[in-house]
């Protein structure tokens, strides 16, 4: 129960900090260019920052074994997602198919998932996190590529996946904590101060996106209306029912399940603009998982607490 409340606390924190962008950008204060510096900040600067900065622990041999297990559950619990959403659309032959199942494959792991695991479970939640956002990163430019170009550039995507701030971040992160290295505070601090950045930053911007889009013009897309029912509901149900056949618990478990459960990532709109997908479609799927998981998140987590201990 403690665990929903936190939830339901982190969650009408962050709706707020939503508002905050969608007045921001309905009033001029930012514009539609100012949308994209925001997001490159976050991207290439505050999550490689956070993440960096959840490994500044002093090194604990136990933390190994949890370090492993997350790594375990993360493969499961995205591998669970991707093949619920393969599995669900494989019969659909329509040409929004592919951003269908980039949409419903990845949540917004990084923007929505970071501030609230930090929320909920400390430095502690975000270290495992970031095992998860490796695993995710590496999907998201393999599969995922593969599901908005239809084709798969080997070279490319491996560029893509060396390149990403996050993976960098995390080898950087790892290092630091493999070799028990005392990061001075002259720099300590003031990535700590960065990474603070994230939760206000990412909900900005999710307002942002919010006031730009026409609520209207989305909701007459029926395949929204799948999307939204795999994304937010069946994928975390799938998810939950195989971690309780497996075993799971503890922190770890509930990490993976918690960033599993967030709503579509905020890259599905952008790839729908470069690869020339329904753009409506895509931008309709993260704002309205967006909005709905302002409640299915809190709802989750009140579910963890009764079946993950």
């Amino acid at each position: 129960m403690d665990l929903a409340i936190i939830a339901v606390k982190q969650v009408l924190e962050m709706f707020l900090m939503i508002l905050a962008g969608f007045i921001c950008f309905k009033t001029g204060v930012i514009k539609e260019e100012g949308k994209k510096a925001l997001s490159d900040l976050l991207l290439y600067l505050v999550v490689p920052a956070m993440i960096v900065n959840s490994y500044l622990v002093e090194h604990d041999s136990s933390m190994t074994g949890n370090l492993v297990r997350m790594l375990i559950y993360s493969i499961l619990m995205v591998g669970t997602g991707l093949v619920i959403t393969y599995a669900v659309l494989f019969s659909k032959k329509n040409k929004d198919r592919g951003i269908m199942r980039f949409a419903c494959g990845f949540s917004n792991a990084a923007y929505m998932g970071f501030p609230l695991i930090q929320a909920l479970f400390g430095a502690e939640g975000i270290l495992y996190a970031s095992v998860y956002v490796t695993v995710y990163n590496i999907l998201l430019w393999t599969v995922g590529y593969s599901f908005v170009t239809k084709k798969v550039n080997v070279k490319e995507i491996a560029k893509s996946i060396l390149t990403a701030p996050c993976i960098i971040a995390v080898f950087i992160g790892l290092i630091l904590y493999g070799l028990n290295v005392h990061v001075p505070d002259i720099i300590g601090t003031p990535l700590s101060m960065i990474a603070a950045i994230n939760t206000p930053g990412s909900m900005i911007i999710t307002g942002v996106t919010i006031a730009g889009s026409s609520m209207a013009v989305l909701l007459k897309n029926k395949r929204l209306f799948e999307v939204i029912g795999i994304r937010l509901f069946l994928i975390p149900a799938a998810c939950l029912l195989v971690m309780y056949l497996i075993g799971g618990n503890g922190t770890t478990a509930m990490v993976a399940l918690m960033l599993e459960a967030c709503p579509c990532a905020a890259i599905t709109t952008m790839f729908s603009i470069e690869f020339g997908h329904d753009e409506n479609l895509a931008s309709g799927s993260v704002v309205f998982t967006t909005l709905l998981s302002i409640i299915t998140l809190p709802l989750y987590a009140l579910i963890l607490t009764n079946i993950i201990k």
